[in-house]
């Protein structure tokens, strides 16, 4: 079985951690995760702004570095999401909307892919801080990403886990949105954030660091110290904890 790991853009250029948290993680239940080396972004940027030839050219490029992988694992439930519009994207091209079907099909977030295809809700974990959870709108709404997590979070040892006010609100990231509507993406995350310090969490957890990088850059900002993790990190460091 060939289990490849689709890293995203950010998660390969900026927060390469995440990718070593899966990899070890992964590692616990005996799946040594292959790199494609020639793959690269989804096309989520240029789909959402209009422009589907430049996400097809990306999406040609991602079914050809997956194409033999029997599954499919991401860090980002965003990007994941964006598989699933790859056989619109094809749909008067016959044998590449088969192969973006086949695609969709195999395609996990990486707690998705923990729970349901591995079974594993408990990872032994132990992480001895209080944590709130962020759901991204795109795991949450595309993918209906929302009990596998917290499932997740519920079997960590020693953690306080408090719910986040408002918690669905989307935090203003949105990608290319917050380029374009710069003063309501800043007034989006500023409410986000003032969210996270309400619970008076120590960290701040969740799937998708474009989200993540918007909460922590904001407050960074504002010199607030709440760490910012995706779930994946906090995962593997309690493990090693454990």
């Amino acid at each position: 079985m060939k289990v490849s790991l689709f890293i995203t853009c950010l998660s390969d250029a900026v927060f390469p951690r995440v990718g070593d948290a899966m990899v070890r993680l992964l590692a616990r239940y005996g799946i040594a995760l292959s790199l494609p080396l020639e793959q690269t972004c989804c096309g989520q940027p240029a789909f959402n702004s209009g422009y589907w030839e430049e996400a097809r050219r990306s999406a040609r490029t991602i079914l050809q570095a997956f194409d033999d992988s029997d599954f499919i694992i991401s860090p980002s439930g965003s990007c994941t999401g964006m598989i699933h519009h790859y056989p619109k994207l094809f749909e008067h091209e016959p044998d590449l909307l088969k192969r973006s079907q086949r695609l969709q099909e195999k395609t996990y977030e990486f707690t998705q892919f923990l729970v349901h295809v591995l079974g594993v809700t408990d990872i032994g974990a132990v992480f001895p801080h209080k944590v709130t959870y962020h759901p991204s709108c795109h795991g949450s709404r595309l993918l209906g990403i929302k009990a596998e997590p917290m499932e997740l979070l519920r079997h960590v040892r020693g953690m306080e886990l408090v719910p986040l006010p408002f918690a669905e609100d989307c935090c203003g990231f949105g990608g290319t949105f917050a380029v374009k509507m710069a003063e309501i993406s800043g007034a989006m995350v500023t409410e986000k954030a003032d969210h996270v310090l309400e619970t008076e969490a120590e960290v701040l957890t969740g799937l998708d660091m474009g989200c993540l990088m918007n909460i922590g850059g904001h407050l960074r900002y504002r010199d607030k110290k709440v760490r910012v993790m995706h779930l994946a990190e906090l995962l593997e460091e309690g493990v090693r904890l454990a």
